[in-house]
C-alpha cells in the first residue's frame, strides 16, 4: 500500500542523510565546533539500501542522498550502485543528491554512471572570501571544479543559495553566472534549526524582500515548473533561466508536503518543523523480515503533522529545534 498520510497527501519523495558529518562549517547550518555521531550509531551502508528500498516498495519516486556532506561518507558509492537497480527496475523515477560540490570532482563520473541525472549543490556566493568566510573551512575553486566534472558527466546542475541578510548583493551575480552555464538557481529562507553560534534574527532576510528587489532589475514571470520539491519557481526574461524560491517561513509549502526525511541513525522525521520521530533502527534490526518495518512505516505517517511553525521574530530567540540542518539531511 502506497504511504498517505491523513491528510490524502502521498508520501513519494525521501530524503535521507547517510551522514551528519560534512568537510564545512556553513555559519548557517553549523557551530564551527561540532559534535559528531559516533559511527556504531550510524546505519551500514546495507541497512540504508534496505531501508530505502522499503520506501521504493511503498511508493516512493524520488529518492535523494544528503548529509552533512553525503560524498564523505566512506565508500557511499556502494550504496549508489545498488540503490540504481530501482532505476532500472523503474520502481524509481530519480536518484539523486544534496552536494556542497567539495568532493564532485573526484566523483561525478561514478555518480552519473549509476544514473544520477541531476543533483543539487549548495553555493551562496562567487567571491572566494566570502565563500570562505560562510563556510569556515570551504575552498571555492573546488566546488567550481566539481560543477564542472558534474556538467562534463552529462548531470544537471542546480544551485541551492541560502539568502542572507549582509549577503544579498551576492545573489543577482551568482544568478547570471548559473544561468550562463544552464544552472537553475533556488534561493532558501535560513531556517531555525539548531545553535549555530550566530544570531538567527541577524541573518533573516525574507525572499518576499529579494523578489521585489530582483524584480526592478530583471523580468520576473510566475511558471508552473516543479522538480517535485518545494521550490515555486519563475522565469527570469533577461537570463534565460529559472529562479526558484523556497520560503519556509514567509509563505510555508506545507499543504503540498510530499516528503518525509530519514537521518543517518534511521530516525524519519515526518516533518522538518516538527519535533515528532519515528525509530526505524529497532525495527530493522529486529528482524530480517521487513513486516516490523512497515507497521512502523504505517504508524509514522498516520503521526505526519498538517504543517510546520517557524518563527523568527526576536533577538536571542532559541532556534525553533535544537537539532542541526546537517543532522536531519540538509
Amino acid at each position: 500500500m502506497p504511504l498517505i498520510d491523513t491528510f490524502g497527501r502521498a508520501v513519494t519523495y525521501l530524503r535521507v542523510s547517510v551522514t551528519d558529518r560534512c568537510d564545512f562549517r556553513c555559519v548557517y547550518c553549523m557551530a564551527e565546533h561540532m559534535t559528531f555521531l559516533p559511527k556504531p550509531e550510524l546505519l551500514t551502508l546495507e541497512e540504508l539500501d534496505r531501508l530505502c528500498s522499503a520506501f521504493v516498495v511503498r511508493g516512493v519516486k524520488k529518492l535523494r542522498l544528503t548529509g552533512g556532506e553525503p560524498l564523505v561518507r566512506r565508500d557511499v558509492m556502494t550504496l549508489f550502485r545498488s540503490l540504481s537497480r530501482h532505476l532500472d527496475s523503474g520502481a524509481l523515477e530519480e536518484l539523486t543528491l544534496t552536494t556542497n560540490g567539495s568532493q564532485l570532482a573526484r566523483f561525478a563520473g561514478d555518480l552519473a554512471a549509476c544514473g544520477v541525472k541531476r543533483i543539487n549543490v549548495s553555493l551562496d556566493t562567487l567571491d572566494p572570501a566570502k565563500f570562505r568566510a560562510l563556510t569556515r573551512w570551504g575552498d571555492l575553486s573546488k566546488v567550481l571544479a566539481g560543477i564542472d566534472a558534474a556538467q562534463n558527466a552529462g548531470i544537471h546542475v542546480k544551485l541551492n543559495a541560502v539568502a542572507l541578510a549582509g549577503n544579498e548583493a551576492e545573489i543577482p551575480a551568482l544568478i547570471e553566472w548559473a544561468h550562463g552555464r544552464g544552472m537553475d538557481v533556488s534561493l532558501i529562507e535560513v531556517m531555525p534549526l539548531g545553535e549555530t553560534g550566530a544570531e538567527r534574527l541577524d541573518q533573516y532576510l525574507p525572499l518576499s524582500t529579494v523578489r521585489a528587489r530582483l524584480a526592478e532589475r530583471w523580468t520576473l514571470e510566475d511558471i508552473p515548473f516543479r522538480t517535485g520539491g518545494p521550490a515555486r519557481y519563475v522565469s527570469i526574461k533577461e537570463t534565460g533561466g529559472r529562479l526558484g524560491f523556497i520560503t519556509p517561513l514567509t509563505h510555508n509549502f506545507c499543504e503540498g508536503c510530499n516528503r518525509v526525511r530519514v537521518t543517518c541513525t534511521g530516525t524519519l522525521y515526518m516533518c522538518l518543523g516538527q519535533d515528532d520521530a519515528a525509530d526505524l533502527r529497532t525495527p530493522l534490526r529486529a528482524s530480517e523480515s521487513d513486516e516490523t518495518l512497515h507497521t512502523a512505516l504505517d504508524d509514522a505517517i498516520f503521526r505526519k503533522p498538517k504543517g510546520h511553525d517557524f518563527v523568527i521574530d526576536r533577538p536571542g530567540r532559541p532556534p525553533a529545534l535544537r537539532r542541526h540542518m546537517s543532522v536531519t539531511g540538509g
